[in-house]
């Protein structure tokens, strides 16, 4: 015996989603710089070192002397051999008055008269060591820097931001169905 039959198909709906990411664009300019270093200013003040030299002492040795100074020698010479000659003959006198003494003092005076002392050989035309002067006053030098401080101009550029929105969409991919089928009703 066959029964009649009743069969269902059905089909789920099926809901279909589609998703559009938000998105930033984002673009940053560069920013604009300008940097200025003026020079500083230096000024210097030298004050130039002395330097003196006497050379006086050696040329008085090597007698190489200026004629003012050859005259003021000769004359101290001159005056320092004038008196030691009255000095000698007023001891030559004193010895003179005392001639009665026995010695025979007129002699010995001539012995000493005629014969001068030996002069020495020397060599004057060399200077002794440490026969020029030398004196040095330093020098000095002043500076003065004014520094000057560099000149910076930023200009910053904001960001340029573009917002591109999300977005959801739903749709029916399949949509539910009911099949309903009947076997064996008329038998």
């Amino acid at each position: 015996m066959q029964f009649p039959q009743l069969r269902l198909e059905s089909q789920m709906a099926r809901i279909a989603i589609e998703q559009t990411p938000a998105r930033i664009e984002m673009k940053q300019g560069k920013a604009h710089l300008s940097i200025q270093q003026p020079k500083a200013e230096v000024s210097m003040r030298t004050m130039k070192g002395k330097l003196t030299i006497d050379q006086t002492q050696a040329w008085e040795e090597m007698n190489l002397m200026s004629t003012r100074r050859l005259n003021e020698l000769h004359a101290d010479e001159g005056l320092r051999a004038a008196s030691e000659g009255t000095a000698r003959r007023a001891e030559q006198g004193v010895e003179l008055l005392n001639i009665h003494t026995g010695v025979d003092i007129i002699a010995e005076q001539a012995v000493q008269n005629g014969h001068p002392p030996t002069k020495t050989l020397s060599f004057t035309y060399i200077p002794s060591p440490l026969a020029v002067k030398f004196h040095y006053e330093r020098g000095d030098v002043q500076m003065d820097v004014q520094e000057r401080k560099p000149i910076i101009d930023s200009q910053i550029n904001k960001p340029e931001l573009t917002f591109h929105r999300g977005g959801v969409q739903i749709s029916m991919e399949q949509y539910a169905q009911l099949k309903i089928d009947f076997d064996n009703l008329y038998v």
